[in-house]
């Protein structure tokens, strides 16, 4: 009897193109077909685990929602009996903490396939180099330089970003999120920072803000904390081309801090076809895949073989060597059930502050009570 599984991504060439082509690539080996769909940026970040789990076999995820899914049980955990050596050869080629971030409560709910977390992005035709502080990036900023995504939750991501960076990062255990003194010092900087970019980056992802600078003419030339897009590093993708950097530190620590992203393939508890939708996140997440017709199609790895292959670095700029620092000192959001709910609802709040020109108390304030009740919610 043949087999055909469902498969659900994001809508955008990194996302999608990688997916259709190792569904064909598994179709010739297997003869299970995989048909795939896609969702906006915005869903993916924000739209209900539990209701894909009804519609599709396989589930492209963010790490956040592991809290959320456990607690569902709309997944399937991959720690099943007999992989072992395949699933240790995947922890030990974790890019930063990408690998463990779907580990929860002791199992395993996904394998990264798309390392990721907040770097840095410039147009090396339009700068020298890319800034190493953010006192460089504030200077071009005040020339009309700079962009940076500030629609919800990535006010947050950001927040998130420097507070790691200056070596308070924020909490991920009960309690309050941040303490005042380190909390003031982010918001100053965060407020700062947007009062010199242009107001529509309060609407902008880090979709929206690459394509923006990746237009013929623009005179932007550097993202300071963005998600990394590899398929904007290639030559011919849009007509400006975007090179990749650590981030810019804030304070004496270097490149930490950046708020890890990626996704991870999962299965679906009610998938009809369980064995079959494992093997194929088992399939997609090995070395020679990742580095092999993943990378081709446009994909970005979550391997690290993958990110050391100089095969998979040449036709991007170096992207993955050049930020690579960065992801290693990720840092990993909370991924308690009630985390979501919090995201959002902090982000908000904190680009509301931020354009309405409010001081940090009453800012920080809220977010320390909103992650207080993510708990109380759980």
């Amino acid at each position: 009897m043949s087999v055909t599984l469902k498969g659900m991504t994001w809508s955008h060439p990194r996302g999608y193109d990688p997916m259709v082509a190792c569904a064909r690539l598994w179709r010739e080996r297997t003869g299970v077909e995989i048909s795939w769909d896609k969702r906006s940026l915005q869903d993916f970040e924000s739209f209900p685990v539990d209701e894909l789990a009804r519609a599709y076999d396989l589930i492209v995820i963010d790490h956040p929602h592991v809290g959320q899914v456990t607690a569902e049980g709309c997944l399937l955990p991959l720690d099943v009996p007999g992989r072992e050596a395949e699933r240790q050869a995947l922890a030990e080629a974790s890019v930063g903490p990408s690998y463990r971030s779907y580990d929860w409560q002791g199992r395993q709910w996904a394998f990264p396939i798309d390392a990721a977390t907040q770097v840095q992005a410039w147009r090396p035709d339009l700068l020298p180099a890319a800034p190493t502080r953010l006192d460089e990036v504030m200077a071009l900023a005040r020339v009309g330089k700079v962009l940076i995504p500030l629609r919800a939750p990535h006010a947050l991501m950001t927040f998130d970003t420097l507070a790691a960076n200056l070596g308070s990062p924020c909490a991920t255990e009960p309690g309050d999120l941040i303490d005042s003194a380190a909390g003031t010092e982010v918001y100053r900087l965060m407020q700062e920072l947007a009062a010199l970019v242009d107001p529509t980056c309060f609407t902008m992802d880090p979709i929206a803000a690459s394509e923006c600078m990746a237009e013929a003419g623009s005179p932007i030339a550097c993202i300071p904390y963005t998600y990394g897009y590899v398929s904007y590093a290639l030559d011919g993708f849009r007509p400006g081309r975007l090179a990749f950097a650590d981030i810019p530190a804030a304070g004496t620590n270097g490149p930490v801090g950046g708020t890890l992203g990626g996704t991870g393939i999962a299965v679906s508890a009610r998938t009809q076809h369980p064995e079959a939708a494992i093997d194929f996140a088992y399939w997609i997440a090995s070395a020679d895949i990742q580095r092999g017709p993943y990378a081709a199609a446009g994909g970005q790895p979550g391997h690290a073989l993958a990110w050391e292959d100089p095969e998979v670095n040449r036709p991007v700029g170096n992207f993955y060597q050049n930020t690579r620092a960065t992801l290693e000192a990720s840092y990993l959001r909370p991924r308690h059930d009630g985390y979501m709910p919090f995201q959002a609802a902090a982000s908000e709040r904190l680009s509301q502050g931020l354009q309405q020109g409010e001081g940090a108390d009453a800012v920080l304030a809220d977010l320390n009570r909103l992650f207080r009740a993510s708990f109380r919610a759980a």
